[in-house]
């Protein structure tokens, strides 16, 4: 679950960040409007956490061009919670708004909602091969033995078994469950794979598809 995170305050966006990370999202930050609209255009985001009031460009207009693109769903932050700002954000296209300051879970709870409104409906609970994988409790087991994974063994566990069997490649598992930062040339997939399988057990579950990726085989 990818996430871009737009906020000028550091101290909070650092908080944020944190936050969203710990609840299991890939989370990407922008300091002002500008930078966002770059980083939108070279990554395609789940959801924008967006704060209103941005230097550079301002959020109002940040937020325009998201919905003219519609390929993300917007998160409107900002210090006002008065109704017509709410209207105003709303009539902007974002999807939700929230007023500063906001209860952590909230901001939570309205992240994990828009990313499901902007996936394609699945099974609340991802199953194959024995294995059941709950995004929302952020467990898994296969065989009724609980899976102590790390974040990022997770992420490619859920990805797989979302795809229901199609091949991921390393390329899109980067993008999906590391950030911008993740180097393009890093064994982190291979070597993520590699633990997740040990973890796994017998019978084997993900099949690596030489030249194009990985699926959860038959």
């Amino acid at each position: 679950m990818r996430v871009l995170l737009v906020e000028d305050e550091q101290p909070l966006a650092r908080y944020i960040e944190a936050g969203l990370r710990k609840h299991g999202f890939t989370v990407d930050v922008a300091l002002d409007g500008r930078s966002a609209l770059d980083k939108c255009e070279l990554t395609p985001y789940e959801v924008v956490v967006l704060d209103r009031d941005l230097p550079e460009v301002h959020g109002d207009q940040v937020c325009r061009r998201l919905v003219q693109r519609g390929v993300s769903r917007v998160l409107m932050l900002t210090a006002s919670d008065a109704v017509e700002d709410r209207v105003g954000g709303l009539m902007l296209g974002a999807d939700d708004y929230l007023g500063k300051p906001f209860a952590f879970s909230e901001l939570v709870a309205r992240v994990h909602a828009l990313v499901r409104r902007s996936a394609p409906a699945r099974p609340p609970v991802l199953r194959a091969g024995g294995v059941s994988l709950d995004p929302a409790r952020r467990s898994a087991e296969r065989d009724g033995r609980l899976l102590r994974l790390t974040p990022k063994e997770f992420g490619v566990l859920e990805q797989l078994l979302a795809a229901g069997g199609d091949v991921i490649s390393a390329e899109t598992l980067l993008e999906k469950v590391w950030d911008e930062h993740a180097d393009p040339f890093t064994n982190a997939v291979r070597i993520t794979v590699g633990t997740l399988r040990r973890k796994l057990g017998d019978p084997p579950l993900i099949e690596t598809v030489i030249g194009a990726g990985y699926r959860i085989g038959p």
